[in-house]
């Protein structure tokens, strides 16, 4: 099987527009089909903020209302979607950006049965994903590069989690190419203490993981990220890694193990 590297951005990546740059070469420097997954980093946050809309967090997940949900299409599937397509043609790279209602290549369900009522957020499985035009797009040699909004196949747009849509694609495309899934950001990768870039954890396990999260030294959206990458080791992705934007080339950063 050929290789796939699924590579998820977010924090504040996106944001920088010379981190992004260099981001985006380190990107095109890997040699494999390639799709690219990115949230919004703080962009979201900020025009809500600017709109006087309430930012509404539980254990690093967002809740979204009517008006946020407004708010993340525009930033996530328009501006910022975008403007990565843009840096990427002007590199020569034939890409297309899409959201999960696109192409239906990411049906999602509204979230129920929660305690919390996490308003317009779409949970996804692997089963559902749209493999098939993925696969063609990638044959084709062009570079999906993937929001954070997903639909319900009922003409109702959602906000899904970018990590778990990282996750999820790894999943239903490990029966076709061997992925390889990283999640970057702006830092070297899971660290022993946030702010000690020295701290890096090289090696992470399920079990480490379990006791660094009880213990506190993981917390707040680190761990629905790692959850959603050992939900892909789980499920025969064999290949995850957390590390820096900037090293997306080289073998630094937190290799995770079941």
């Amino acid at each position: 099987m050929d290789t796939l590297n699924i590579i998820k951005i977010g924090g504040n990546i996106v944001n920088k527009s010379k981190q992004l740059d260099k981001c985006l070469d380190e990107f095109l420097s890997l040699t494999h089909p390639k799709i690219l997954v990115h949230g919004g980093g703080s962009y979201a946050s900020d025009m809500c903020q600017k709109l006087d809309i309430p930012i509404q967090m539980k254990d690093g997940r967002r809740i979204t209302d009517g008006r946020a949900l407004d708010v993340a299409v525009m930033v996530y599937a328009g501006l910022i979607n975008k403007n990565i397509v843009a840096k990427l043609q002007a590199r020569s790279a034939n890409t297309l950006g899409l959201s999960g209602a696109d192409l239906n290549i990411i049906p999602a369900e509204k979230r129920s049965g929660t305690e919390i009522d996490y308003g317009f957020v779409g949970d996804i499985e692997a089963k559902t994903i749209n493999s098939y035009f993925l696969t063609r797009l990638l044959d084709e040699q062009i570079v999906p590069v993937i929001s954070a909004i997903t639909h319900d196949n009922d003409g109702q747009l959602l906000n899904t989690n970018a990590d778990t849509i990282a996750s999820t694609l790894a999943v239903a495309l490990c029966e076709t190419y061997e992925v390889k899934l990283t999640y970057c950001f702006e830092k070297a990768g899971v660290m022993h203490n946030v702010d000690d870039d020295s701290s890096l954890i090289d090696l992470l396990t399920k079990e480490s993981f379990a006791s660094l999260k009880s213990e506190g030294v993981i917390q707040d959206g680190m761990i629905p990220k790692l959850d959603t990458a050992f939900q892909a080791l789980s499920q025969d992705v064999q290949n995850v890694h957390v590390k820096h934007a900037l090293n997306l080339a080289n073998q630094t950063g937190t290799e995770l193990s079941l």
